[in-house]
Order: C-alpha cells, then sequence, then structure tokens
C-alpha cells in the first residue's frame, strides 16, 4: 500500500504544481505547420492537412516539435537524433533504457506473421518464398538483428540517421560470426529520403518496418508516403507507435518517463502521436494499399507487452497495410 500511496501523492502534487486540465477537458489538436503536412484531429474529423497553420495547446512539460535538422533529410530531427546518441551504449542492455523494446520485438514478429496469414493469396510461408525487409529508423538493430536470424529471411537492410547508434549495431552484430556468415544483414547510415528508390518489384521489399519511429518525424505524411515506394506490390507497410490520448500522455510521459524513469525523460513528444483512425485515413486516401491491419499492446509490469483488443484506441499499438497486387 506505501508504494501505491507514494505514487498517488506524487501525481497529485505533480498535477497541482501544473495545473493539469482535468480529463473531461476537449482533445487537444495538434499543430500543422506550415511548410508540411501533418496528421491532424479535430472536431471536424482526421486526416492530413496541406500547408495550413493552426493554433496548439501544450501540455505540461512537453514543448511544440522542434525545427528539423538543417540540411538534412525531412523526416530527420537534431533534438530527436541527440537524445538517441546519448542512449546509444545502452541499446543492447535488456535491463538499460531500450528494455521496453527488447520485450516488444517477439510481438513485432508475431504481427508480421499474422498479417501474411491473412492474405487470401498465398503468403511467403505456402510458397516457400524467402522475405526481404528493410528496417527503417533501425536504431541498434533489436528487430534487424533478430529478422536476419530467421531461416525465411533473404535480407534485410536497416537504415538509421544515427551513425552513433549503428556503430554500436554493427558491433553487437559482429559478435556472431555465424550470422556475418550469412550475409543477410546490412545497415546504412541513411534516411528513407537518401535511398535510391527502387525502380523495379524485384528491387522492393516484402516487408517495410517502422517500429517505434513514426511518431519521432515532424512530417509523418510525407515520410509515410516515401517508405510505402518500397514495399513490393503485394508487400507490406509495417508499423508500431501510440494513440494521442490523455490516457497515453498519463502512461508515457508522467507515469514512465517522469515518476518511473522506465524510459529516459525526452523520449516521447505527445504532440507526434497518432490515432489509429489517422493512419487508417491517410491510406484510404492513397490509392493502391487494403487490408489494413491492427493490434493494440499494453505493457504488463512484470509480464512484459500483452495484446489486449480495443487498447490500440488509447496507447500503444502495431498497424499495417498491404500494397495491392499488380
Amino acid at each position: 500500500m506505501k508504494p501505491l500511496l507514494r505514487l498517488t501523492t506524487a501525481l497529485v502534487r505533480h498535477a497541482r504544481q501544473n495545473h493539469l486540465r482535468p480529463a473531461f477537458a476537449p482533445p487537444i489538436v495538434p499543430s500543422v505547420t506550415a511548410t508540411g503536412r501533418q496528421f491532424q484531429s479535430s472536431s471536424t474529423g482526421t486526416g492530413i492537412s496541406d500547408n495550413t497553420t493552426t493554433t496548439t495547446t501544450t501540455p505540461p512539460h512537453h514543448a511544440a516539435s522542434p525545427t528539423p535538422l538543417p540540411g538534412h533529410s525531412p523526416s530527420v530531427n537534431a533534438s530527436e537524433i541527440s537524445h538517441f546518441d546519448a542512449l546509444a551504449s545502452t541499446w543492447w542492455d535488456p535491463h538499460g533504457s531500450s528494455r521496453v523494446l527488447h520485450l516488444m520485438n517477439p510481438l513485432r514478429h508475431d504481427f508480421i506473421r499474422s498479417c501474411h496469414d491473412s492474405q487470401e493469396d498465398p503468403s511467403p510461408a505456402d510458397t516457400g518464398r524467402r522475405l526481404r525487409y528493410l528496417d527503417v529508423g533501425c536504431g541498434g538493430g533489436i528487430f534487424a538483428e533478430s529478422a536476419a536470424r530467421l531461416a525465411s529471411t533473404e535480407s534485410v537492410t536497416a537504415v538509421d540517421p544515427s551513425a552513433e547508434i549503428l556503430a554500436v549495431a554493427r558491433s553487437h552484430a559482429a559478435r556472431d560470426p555465424a550470422l556475418a556468415a550469412t550475409g543477410r544483414l546490412d545497415y546504412l547510415n541513411a534516411t528513407i529520403e537518401t535511398l535510391p528508390e527502387p525502380m523495379a518489384p524485384a528491387d522492393m521489399y516484402d516487408v517495410v518496418t517502422l517500429f517505434e519511429v513514426v511518431e519521432h518525424v515532424d512530417n509523418p505524411a510525407a515520410f509515410l508516403e516515401r517508405c510505402g515506394r518500397f514495399v513490393r506490390p503485394g508487400g507490406w507497410l509495417v508499423l508500431s507507435t501510440i494513440a494521442r490520448t490523455w490516457t497515453s500522455w498519463f502512461t508515457t510521459n508522467l507515469v514512465a518517463e517522469d515518476i518511473l524513469g522506465m524510459v529516459p525523460k525526452g523520449t516521447h513528444d505527445w504532440h507526434k502521436y497518432i490515432n489509429e483512425d489517422e493512419l487508417r485515413g491517410h491510406f484510404a486516401k492513397q490509392p493502391g494499399w487494403s487490408n489494413p491491419r491492427v493490434m493494440g499492446v499494453v505493457y504488463v509490469p512484470g509480464m512484459g507487452w500483452k495484446e489486449v483488443g480495443g487498447s490500440e484506441k488509447i496507447g500503444n499499438y502495431f498497424f499495417a497495410i498491404r500494397k495491392d497486387v499488380i
């Protein structure tokens, strides 16, 4: 009871000091910059707005999104890169700053398998065809390494804008001679904008993954459109992110960062969270995409991540959509 009492007291104190709005307050509408497109939600609907500017209320302790890194790809943000560079040395510590990502990794593979199983046409497992992955924003390589070890994988191309984090990824992979011998894993210090766009389906990828990435870019609409060009017809664009709700602000920003310290402070910008219906609305307007799939997940202390139906509406979730077969 004492730990619960201390947590409750801390929450009340934090709320009073920062004048938190009550739970029944109207939703906040994230700003839409004049230089690009952003996901937005309002009382009139959801979707993407082009070249508009709106005002916004900023949640406690979370300022508006910082300026994109000058001279670099538009999806890269100087503050975001600096924040994750500082975490590079502990990326592969299962009890360190990336602990929740290590625990989430098995669900990533489960979700991808469920996408393939949902296909009406033969899945790669049915045909025996091995998969080509493009892991965008791969970080230290938690997913990329695990995907490269699968017998069903032909290759994994993993890209990240941080040279420091990629050095950690390459160093960790080099510890396993068997993995190196397969030649399946290739790390590139790049962004999706600097990768050469594939001209033929044979150069595209069966699965393009964006795990815990889209909420860290400043222009998600343009970023997703660019990533989609790398998915082969019949392939999948798969991502994980966080819904923009008061529940997610409470769990990820206040509790996980400020109170419990489960993740480093500054990891999450609530304004950049994206709701599942916004993703559906975005792809509904893009020709050539179908069969959207979603899986809500909840972190249970002591048990890890668990699939919970309906939780995609309030917190973490996986989302996938398939490029139409030509």
